[in-house]
């Protein structure tokens, strides 16, 4: 137990003074000593544009570079004193009850500080502030993701047209478990000395509870679960944490954390795999807009989770503190350490000094460490996955997912597994946005795409012709005219065509209802042409009076037409823009009737999808899925 560090700034002064020395890592009874070789990835410097107290000024600060002449001081005290303001001013806001005014201080504040390119870390004083702020706007994401959730009946991330998953560490990391096996202590004490491990493993009373809990039916399946999916990218994040300068078994924190699920989402916000809250990522350039959100981009968020742990270690020197402050922030841990005078994880479990869920995540991630390196010895059988095989392609515009399965002959589901960052059934309107294909269908891919005018990639389908089917029949299906098939494909009425002839399907986009939050600065002019509607049209959805709306109002909008906000992508200065925004077909008249021939790779889910309705309405008006699957050519009655 260290006693020596009373203040955060005295762990970092500690840290820079020697922590890149050999690390001990101690087991139970046993002294294991590893060397970590760390290699800090290089810090881009920032185009100068106006040299302050002999420190590059980037030019994209305006408020900045609005300094007094004669000014001399350091960027990093020019940088706290205005940050400090904007926080000052938003704390003022929130005593007087201005919500949305105080949030706009609080995002003035986290903008200066992403786009000053000054790295925060550098100054303990910025690196407080900037999380003091992070926690702020976090509690307030919470509050309003509750809000949302009243108001629609779903949470946050439903409001995405891909849906979400629980994240599994909500399930345990509150759990109060009865005292662990002691046998199976002996037995870990055994694997310390058998297994290679670069994070510190020990075997305590807490760690015993999970690793107990871990060989239950309940907890057992927690565990298999994660380790057989942890095979589809352990190979990829072992690679990054290396290249990145940190422990490679730090992916067991990315397994107790979601099971290596890439669209898991927690209780407060956090996605991914390594549960990133939507501030941190921005803070480690992973972009978050309406589009996509790089959380879910799992080597993107590896990188970026890595940069994190390595600028924790570089604060705390230790790695339970390390992982205590991935979870609960940098700002707890050493506000306990403050509190206490201890920077000893166990020492600060033991005095209640932090938060419940940050006393079990560290004994959480040693037992799934310990478990997941020998899962035979604690009767865990796994048959890991293998990674995914993916063929890269730029569509250079946006597509559509739907359009994108017809043209490759990919699976839908499987473009969504495979591209877990895109929150919509269509890419982004960036030329470089990469789209990654199951292995072999993406020269396909590339040559069916050709026959589609590219300003239609996000309203028309492809249609592969099969034995005894007819123009209008096709037609029918997807609920055009016979003209409109004719015209698209340049077909003269009395053509006659084969089967496994490609069909341009001209479907015209339904409306959807989008629910938007309006960020600082929109105007309502603004909204409509993003949203392509009519100002008259959102004043009369919203019964809204003038033209002005206030910062925070959930607008509903009946859109006709893809949303592009931006073509352009920007990383880590780009400002956070939590849209929320739920999309929904609007529903095929009761009167009407369609029949659909079920395609390879189609789905309920996306079948519902294509017309407006829902899973359950199909399983309705078709009895005959009551007793088995979905196949390929089944004749679906769509009502």
């Amino acid at each position: 137990m260290l006693n020596a560090m009373k203040t955060p700034m005295a762990v970092a002064a500690m840290v820079v003074a020697g922590a890149l020395g050999a690390v001990s890592f101690v087991g139970c009874n046993q002294s294991v000593q590893k060397t970590i070789v760390r290699q800090p990835a290089p810090t881009p410097m920032p185009a100068p544009a106006v040299v302050l107290a002999g420190l590059p000024l980037p030019a994209s600060n305006p408020r900045l570079l609005n300094l007094l002449p004669g000014d001399t001081r350091p960027l990093s005290e020019i940088l706290i004193e205005q940050v400090k303001a904007d926080y000052d001013a938003g704390q003022k806001e929130d005593a007087a009850g201005h919500e949305d005014e105080a949030q706009a201080d609080y995002n003035a504040a986290l903008d200066l500080m992403l786009k000053a390119n000054y790295p925060v870390n550098a100054d303990p004083r910025l690196s407080r502030l900037f999380d003091e702020i992070g926690e702020v706007v976090q509690a307030d994401d919470k509050t309003a993701s509750d809000e949302d959730a009243d108001d629609s009946g779903d949470t946050e991330d439903a409001d995405a047209d891909v849906p979400s998953q629980p994240a599994p560490i909500d399930s345990i990391e509150d759990m109060t478990l009865p005292p662990g096996d002691p046998r199976l202590a002996a037995m870990a004490r055994k694997e310390l000395i058998s297994v290679k491990h670069d994070l510190p493993l020990t075997v305590n009373p807490s760690v015993l509870q999970y690793m107990s809990f871990f060989t239950t039916p309940k907890g057992r399946s927690v565990v298999e679960h994660g380790l057989e999916r942890e095979g589809q990218y352990d190979v990829m994040v072992r690679r990054v944490l290396h290249e990145e300068g940190v422990p490679e078994d730090l992916v067991y924190l990315a397994q107790a954390e979601s099971a290596f699920l890439p669209d898991a989402v927690s209780r407060v916000g956090a996605r991914g795999i390594w549960q990133f809250m939507p501030y941190r990522g921005e803070e480690y350039g992973l972009e978050r807009n309406y589009w996509i959100d790089e959380r879910s981009d799992p080597e993107q968020a590896t990188r970026a989770a890595a940069r994190h742990m390595r600028d924790l270690y570089d604060m705390f020197g230790d790695w339970y503190l390390v992982m205590a402050a991935y979870n609960s922030g940098p700002l707890t841990v050493s506000r306990a350490i403050e509190r206490t005078g201890y920077a000893d994880f166990w020492e600060l479990q033991k005095r209640g000094v932090l938060p419940k869920q940050t006393q079990n995540y560290v004994p959480i991630i040693i037992a799934m460490a310990l478990v997941g390196k020998d899962p035979l010895a604690y009767g865990i059988h796994v048959d890991p996955e293998k990674p995914q095989q993916v063929d890269t392609v730029k569509p250079g515009a946006a597509i559509d997912l739907h359009l994108v399965a017809d043209a490759s002959g990919a699976d839908f589901s499987s473009l969504h597994d495979l591209n877990p960052e895109l929150l919509r059934n269509i890419t982004p309107n960036d030329p470089s946005f990469e789209l990654r294909l199951p292995a072999g269908t993406g020269a396909r891919f590339e040559e069916n795409i050709q026959q589609v005018p590219e300003a239609k990639w996000t309203s028309w389908r492809l249609h592969e012709l099969e034995d005894g089917e007819t123009l209008l029949g096709v037609a029918r299906s997807y609920r055009v005219t016979l003209t409109a098939l004719e015209q698209a494909n340049h077909l003269d009425s009395d053509a006659s065509l084969s089967s496994g002839f490609m069909l341009n399907v001209p479907t015209s986009p339904q409306p959807r209802l989008v629910y938007y939050r309006v960020e600082r600065g929109d105007t309502l002019s603004g909204i409509a042409v993003r949203f392509q509607v009519s100002v008259e049209e959102i004043r009369h959805w919203n019964h809204l009076r003038g033209n002005f709306v206030r910062g925070g109002t959930r607008l509903r909008i009946y859109a006709s037409a893809p949303v592009f906000a931006a073509t352009t992508k920007t990383k880590s200065v780009a400002k956070v823009q939590p849209v929320a925004s739920r999309v929904e077909h609007a529903p095929i008249a009761a009167s009407e009737e369609v029949q659909h021939r079920v395609k390879r790779g189609e789905t309920l889910y996306s079948i519902a999808r294509t017309y407006g309705t829902t899973v359950s309405a199909l399983k309705q008006s078709n009895s005959f899925l009551a007793a088995r699957a979905l196949q390929a050519g089944d004749i679906l009655v769509i009502q």
